[in-house]
This record gives C-alpha cells, sequence and structure tokens, in this order.
C-alpha cells in the first residue's frame, strides 16, 4: 500500500553503520509535481494577466503558494521515508496531507481565476464555505505535520528515522518542531481585526497588523514594508524544515576542507547553537510582525536584538570550532605518544 521509490546514501556512519534505503513517499512527491506545473502557470499568468487583488499581481499568491507546497511537499516525503518505526501512520498522515494541500491550492487558484481573494473572505455564503474547507484543511495538514513530528522526535533511538549521522537527526528533529510552530502561527492571522468588526465588509482576518491588508510590499512575496506582517514568521517558521537540515548537510560537505567539524560532537554542538540561532529570529520576527513594525523599516531595538542573537551564534560556534580543533589535536598527539612508545618498546 504504501510502495515508494527508494534510494541508498552511500556514505557511511563514523560508526560504521551504513544507512537503510529511503522510501519516498509518491503522494506527496505526486503534488510537488502538480505545483512545479502550475508555478509555471502562474508565473505565466504574471506576464500576461496583470489584474490585481488587495494591491497585488492577481496570479502571485498562486505561484508562492505552488513553490512553498513544492518544497514543503519534497521534504515532507523524504522525512516520512526515512521513519523505520510508525511509518503506516505516517504514510496516511503524509497522503492527507497530500490531498487537503491540492484541496487548499484548488480554492486558492479558483479564487484568482474569479478575480477575488480567497484567505479571510466570507463575502458570500460560498466564499465562507470556501474559506471554512481551507481552514479545516490546513489544520490537518498541521496535525499531520505533528504526527510525523513526533514520531521523528519520540520514535525511539534516532527518533525511529533511517539516520547515519546524528548532526542530520538533531537538524531534522529540530526543523521539524521548529516548522510546526511556523505552520500554527497561521493562527494568529484568523481572527477579525478590530477595523473589520466596526465596518464589516466580507472579509475576517488579517495578516498585516497595523493597517489594512494590500498597500506597499515586497515584490511577489507581498510582505508589507509600512506595517507588521505576520505571513513573515509563518514562512520562516515553516522553512526550517528545510534550512535547518540544509545546514547540517552543509557541515558534512565541509568536513573534507575543515578537519575540526569531523567529530561528530563538533557537527551536534553547531547544529543545536543554529537551531537557537532560528529560533531567536522566529520569535523575534513574531514579536516584531505583532508590534506593527515592518520588516524593512526595524526600530533600534529589533535591530540590536537581532545583532545580539547572531554575535552569540557567532562567538558559540568559534568556541565550539576551536575545542574540536584542540581536541582532535591532543588526540593526535596521544596516538603519537602511544605509538612512539610502543614502537620504542619493539625495539628494545
Amino acid at each position: 500500500m504504501f510502495r515508494a521509490s527508494t534510494s541508498t546514501a552511500a556514505a557511511t556512519s563514523q560508526s560504521g553503520e551504513v544507512p537503510a534505503r529511503i522510501a519516498w513517499h509518491r503522494p506527496l512527491l505526486a503534488v510537488a509535481a502538480a505545483m512545479t506545473v502550475l508555478a509555471i502557470v502562474s508565473s505565466i499568468g504574471l506576464i500576461v494577466d496583470h489584474r490585481e487583488v488587495t494591491g497585488l499581481p492577481l496570479w502571485a499568491k498562486p505561484l508562492k503558494f505552488a513553490l512553498s507546497i513544492v518544497i514543503y511537499s519534497v521534504t515532507l516525503a523524504w522525512l516520512i521515508g526515512l521513519l523505520r518505526r510508525g511509518r503506516r501512520f505516517a504514510w496516511w498522515a503524509g497522503t492527507i496531507s497530500a490531498v487537503l494541500l491540492l484541496v487548499e491550492m484548488v480554492a486558492i487558484v479558483g479564487a484568482a481565476v474569479g478575480d477575488t481573494t480567497s484567505h479571510f473572505n466570507v463575502s458570500t455564503a460560498f466564499h465562507a464555505a470556501i474559506w471554512g474547507i481551507m481552514a479545516v484543511s490546513i489544520v490537518i495538514v498541521w496535525f499531520a505535520a505533528m504526527v510525523v513530528a513526533a514520531l521523528l522526535v519520540f520514535g525511539g533511538r534516532r527518533g525511529g528515522a533511517a539516520l547515519d549521522d546524528r548532526a542530520r537527526t538533531v537538524a531534522i528533529r529540530s526543523g521539524i518542531v521548529i516548522a510546526v510552530i511556523g505552520m500554527g502561527l497561521a493562527f494568529l492571522m484568523t481572527s477579525p481585526t478590530a477595523a473589520q468588526l466596526d465596518n464589516f465588509q466580507g472579509i475576517a482576518g488579517a495578516h498585516t497588523v497595523g493597517l489594512a491588508d494590500g498597500g506597499q510590499g515586497i515584490p511577489i512575496l507581498g510582505w508589507s514594508t509600512v506595517a507588521g506582517d505576520l505571513r513573515i514568521p509563518h514562512f520562516v517558521g515553516m522553512h526550517a524544515l528545510q534550512l535547518i537540515p540544509l545546514a547540517a548537510l552543509i557541515l558534512e560537505l565541509l568536513m573534507k576542507r575543515m578537519p575540526a567539524l569531523r567529530p561528530e560532537r563538533t557537527r551536534v554542538a553547531i547544529v543545536v547553537t543554529l537551531t537557537a540561532l532560528y529560533s531567536g529570529i522566529l520569535l523575534l520576527l513574531t514579536l516584531q510582525a505583532l508590534a506593527g513594525e515592518s520588516i524593512v523599516r526595524p526600530s533600534t531595538l529589533t535591530i540590536t536584538v537581532a545583532a545580539l542573537l547572531n554575535l552569540s551564534a557567532a562567538c558559540a560556534i568559534t568556541v565550539i570550532l576551536v575545542l574540536g580543533a584542540r581536541n582532535r589535536a591532543q588526540r593526535g598527539q596521544t596516538a603519537l605518544s602511544t605509538r612512539d612508545r610502543w614502537s620504542h618498546g619493539s625495539l628494545g
């Protein structure tokens, strides 16, 4: 029932274990393929269709969501394939996510074709029903992600996943936990604003804080350049699922040129540091958005906190690398001394 294409990693862990084959989740890969096609169509739409909704190009939202779902689906398909325990349960969670992500995109594209907005639209009974379906769908997708996260984090040794590197394991666990939190931040956008309650115009909920949705924004992304925008921490949090594991893989690639990174515990410590930095930035972005502060016009306090977070992480990583290099040198000296003693003993 849950057969999937498989691949085998070539690398072997320091303990000598060869990683198990990865069974990719095919329904999620199919969704990723469909969203790739939609992204191409939406890109063409941006060129030939100049209509706008809430001050943004009509096809910008389908393009953004299509690209985001491509990345999310491929990553989740990979994570489910890594599981050794609870794979059947995770397969169903992934399949339900695949179906509901398609439902979400049908609603978004349908709204674009109809020259209207999909999110927060309760202007008619029909639009309210569509928004209700979207809301329920994304909540279920969120719970499905929590299921996979729980299996990875609490599934026993190495999260019950077929991994051959502890730093990579920590990165994957951290990434999916932060991603679930990032997805949950979307709930901050669903409550109607005071202005909407005072003068209802068929929209209940907003992503902009301090002003009405629309207005000046970053091209394509649409993030407000004049007010707070809750889509920013939502986006950053959700894609921890890709960025933190990617950082772990980059550390592995750098091992050949940086011997200090070869000890597994050194890379684990760096991944933990990067996870703490990412979490701090996510919290800062959330507070910034809730305060109604634009991402491109941060306050002195925001700049100071961001600088401290990055400086602290840089110092911590420097210390980790120095200690790792020192420990590696000490082990080398100990091995050389032992070899010399053995050699002299043999000659004597």
